[in-house]
C-alpha cells in the first residue's frame, strides 16, 4: 500500500489530504471510497484544523477587535510622544545644570590659572549613562552653547568647539562601554577608559588649537604662555612640556574627580530620571 500525505491551504484553513496508490478495495474502499479506478485520485479527510481565524468572528467582533488595535496604537503613539518630550526636558534640564556648575572653577597649583577644574561634566557623564551617549553629546553641546552666549567667546568659537570635543572624548567612550552591560564594574572601566581619552584629546587639542587660539585672542606670543606655565611649574620650558606637565595632569585629575562625584550621585540622580519614586 502507498499513502502519501500532503496539506492544500483553504479558506478556511489547513487540511490533511491522503494520496491512495493500488490497493485492494475491500481494504481501503470502506474507509477511504474506491481507489482502483483512479489510482491518485484524491481522498480528502479534514482533519483538526489548528489556525483558523476570523471564521467563527462576527462583524460586530472585528469591529471591536479593530477598534481595540486602534486604541492601542494611539496609546502606544501618546506613550512615545512624552517618552521623546521626557527626554528633551531632561537633555535640557542636564545641560543647565552643567552651566551652572562652570561657573564653581578650581585652580590647580602646578598649572597656570586659566586652567580651573569644575564639576560640569557629572551631569553631562550622568546623562549619558543613563540616556546613552547621544544624549551625553547633547548635554555637552547645550553646555557649550548656554556658556556661549552668557559669556561670549574670545576665541571667534573656536576654544568652544574644542571644549566640545575634549568633553565629548571623555563621555562617550565611557557611556559606550556603560551601555555594553550596565553594572558598576563596568561604569568604573568606562570612566577609567573616559580619563585616558580626555588627557590625550585635552593635550592635543590644546597643543593645536586652543594655546594657538588664546595667543591669537589676547595678542601674545606662545613663549608668553609658556612663561605663564614656567612660572607655576619650573618643569614647563616649552610647548610640549606646558602640554605635558600642565594639560595632561589637570585632565587626568579632572576625570578623576569626574570619576567619583558621578558614581556618589548616579544611582540617585538616575533614580529621578528614570520616573522611580526615591526610598
Amino acid at each position: 500500500m502507498e499513502i502519501f500525505f500532503g496539506a492544500l491551504n483553504s479558506r478556511k484553513g489547513i487540511q490533511g489530504t491522503f494520496f491512495a496508490g493500488n490497493e485492494p478495495k475491500s481494504v481501503l474502499a470502506r474507509d477511504l471510497g474506491d481507489c482502483r479506478e483512479n489510482e491518485f485520485k484524491f481522498v480528502e479527510r479534514i482533519w483538526t484544523r489548528y489556525f483558523r481565524q476570523n471564521r467563527s468572528r462576527s462583524p460586530e467582533k472585528r469591529r471591536n477587535a479593530l477598534m481595540n488595535a486602534q486604541t492601542t496604537a494611539k496609546q502606544t503613539s501618546k506613550m512615545s510622544q512624552i517618552g521623546k518630550t521626557r527626554y528633551m526636558v531632561q537633555v535640557a534640564m542636564l545641560g543647565a545644570a552643567a552651566v551652572v556648575l562652570m561657573f564653581f572653577d578650581i585652580p590647580l597649583p602646578f598649572a597656570p590659572s586659566f586652567y580651573k577644574i569644575d564639576l560640569s561634566e557629572v551631569p553631562v557623564l550622568i546623562g549619558a549613562f543613563a540616556m546613552g551617549p547621544l544624549a551625553g553629546a547633547a548635554i555637552e553641546l547645550i553646555k557649550i552653547l548656554l556658556n556661549l552666549v552668557m559669556k561670549g567667546s574670545t576665541t571667534a568659537g573656536v576654544g568652544e568647539v574644542a571644549n566640545f570635543l575634549i568633553g565629548c572624548a571623555y563621555v562617550m567612550p565611557a557611556a559606550w562601554i556603560y551601555k555594553t552591560q550596565k553594572t558598576k564594574k563596568n561604569a568604573m572601566i568606562g570612566m577609567a577608559v573616559g580619563t585616558v581619552f580626555l588627557a590625550a584629546a585635552g593635550g592635543l587639542l590644546n597643543a593645536f588649537v586652543l594655546l594657538p587660539a588664546y595667543a591669537a585672542a589676547f595678542g601674545m606670543p606662545m613663549d608668553a604662555l609658556v612663561g605663564m606655565g614656567s612660572a607655576v611649574n619650573k618643569a614647563i620650558t616649552s610647548l610640549p612640556t606646558f602640554v605635558l606637565f600642565a594639560v595632561v595632569p589637570f585632565n587626568i585629575i579632572k576625570g578623576v574627580v569626574v570619576s567619583l562625584v558621578t558614581m556618589l550621585l548616579y544611582k540617585h540622580i538616575s533614580r529621578l530620571l528614570k520616573g522611580e519614586a526615591m526610598n
